[in-house]
């Protein structure tokens, strides 16, 4: 597995035990609400609201927080938000491509914040298309590796279209394009496999080789900075920290 996935499981391992699980759940609400309003509240016929729902169930999302979101994107009380996409781009140590997606009512504000964290902690704001073409959107299911199978686990993925499953010591990442995600996370589960998270992801085609310490705790830094800024729902970014760097700087 390589240092950029083996983020991506850290993370989510973090968020879910986070004490900030009131500021992560405003977060996947707001996405939930943004993909009702421009979709529709149906999940079968809107498949933004339907992996939005899917990576808010896997942080262990209550189901009325849920419904709230879906009812207030499509307007049942009255007052569907104001809020829109906007994605920036920039670069941190050594060159590594950064790629931050917000959900935001002011853009003046967002700006500010996230050109704020880019200079605090060591990262440069780019111009629109600097970064973006360095990445893919893929549907990725992080599957719980204790007692898993491998060659099952595989041949169901493939079975139901999924294109990559990599590994590491704890976790199985699962890729998938982005309309095979539910597909695949459905099959998983009925095969008996232990979902630990799934979401649409901006996957890096290629990767920055990062082995110091000192350089891998600085990029660490910027994400977690940018990611802790209020209308920032994701961070991408293309470094690969061998897993036991990354573990040490992200504990």
């Amino acid at each position: 597995m390589s240092g950029h996935s083996k983020w991506s499981s850290i993370k989510h391992k973090k968020g879910a035990a986070d004490a900030k699980r009131g500021q992560l759940f405003s977060k996947l609400s707001r996405a939930i609400i943004v993909a009702a309003k421009e979709g529709g509240p149906d999940p079968a016929a809107n498949l933004a609201l339907q992996n939005a729902i899917e990576k808010a169930r896997s942080y262990s999302m209550p189901k009325d927080n849920i419904e709230r979101a879906i009812a207030k994107g499509a307007g049942a009380d009255g007052e569907a938000a104001n809020f829109e996409t906007v994605v920036y781009e920039g670069y941190g140590p050594e060159g590594v491509a950064v790629l931050v997606e917000a959900l935001t009512d002011n853009r003046n504000r967002t700006a500010s914040e996230v050109r704020h964290a880019f200079t605090r902690y060591g990262g440069n704001l780019g111009t629109t298309g600097a970064v973006a073409w360095q990445f893919d959107r893929r549907g990725v299911v992080l599957v719980a590796g204790d007692g898993a199978d491998e060659d099952e686990l595989v041949l169901v993925a493939a079975d139901a279209g999924a294109d990559d499953v990599e590994r590491d010591a704890s976790s199985f990442v699962v890729t998938t394009a982005p309309e095979a995600l539910t597909s695949v996370r459905e099959a998983l589960e009925t095969g008996g496999f232990a979902i630990e998270s799934v979401e649409l992801a901006m996957v890096p085609k290629t990767t920055v080789a990062v082995a110091d310490e000192s350089t891998a705790r600085k990029i660490v830094r910027l994400v977690e900075g940018l990611e802790d800024t209020e209308d920032v729902q994701d961070v991408y970014a293309n470094f690969d920290i061998p897993e036991d760097v990354l573990e040490t700087v992200a504990s």
